[in-house]
């Protein structure tokens, strides 16, 4: 299976996109120093994967490109393909993600209740920490039982930056 990879520009970070017929697999922080670690982790999943560098214009690189233009614009998003590779359990949490709404938070005992493991809130707080497609599944919505800005993988500065640029439409829509 093909799999194919571009570094894209962003506000906050060059961030590496890596797509699969499916759609979105990985989403990484740190553009194309992260490659290495994409292609390991995905390897484990797709033994036959093979890395290309997608077409700079339409391809199957072009929703995720679109996606993120409506994000970085504040826009609604358009419906994203996309195919985790995980455990069960991570893919459960990693789905239970999306239920969380721009402009909105929950704590990783919520989602552990969500996915029907209440006394599971570390080994939650472990696989959201895992997300492959950071941002698209919004791990950064996901804070400390107090509401506190808590551990993760982008970086505290980066998940309150998210926070705050999801915010700023509704507050405009509302207003």
């Amino acid at each position: 299976m093909t799999l194919y990879h571009e570094v894209l520009d962003s506000p906050i970070d060059p961030l590496l996109a890596v797509v699969s017929p499916e759609g979105l697999v990985a989403l990484e922080f740190n553009g194309s120093r992260r490659l290495a670690f994409a292609r390991k982790r995905l390897s484990s999943f797709i033994p036959d994967a093979t890395f290309e560098e997608a077409p700079r214009r339409g391809g199957p690189m072009a929703p995720v490109r679109e996606w993120f233009r409506a994000y970085w614009a504040g826009s609604p998003v358009p419906a994203l393909p996309y195919r985790l590779y995980g455990t069960e359990f991570q893919v459960a949490v990693w789905e239970a993600l999306f239920e969380v709404p721009a402009g909105a938070t929950s704590t990783y005992g919520a989602l552990a209740r969500r996915v029907g493991r209440p006394d599971a809130a570390r080994a939650v707080g472990a696989a959201v920490g895992q997300n492959p497609i950071a941002i698209v599944a919004p791990c950064h919505r996901i804070v400390g039982a107090d509401g506190s800005l808590t551990g993760f993988g982008g970086g505290l500065p980066r998940k309150k930056w998210l926070l705050a640029h999801e915010a700023a439409p509704l507050a405009l829509w509302s207003a």
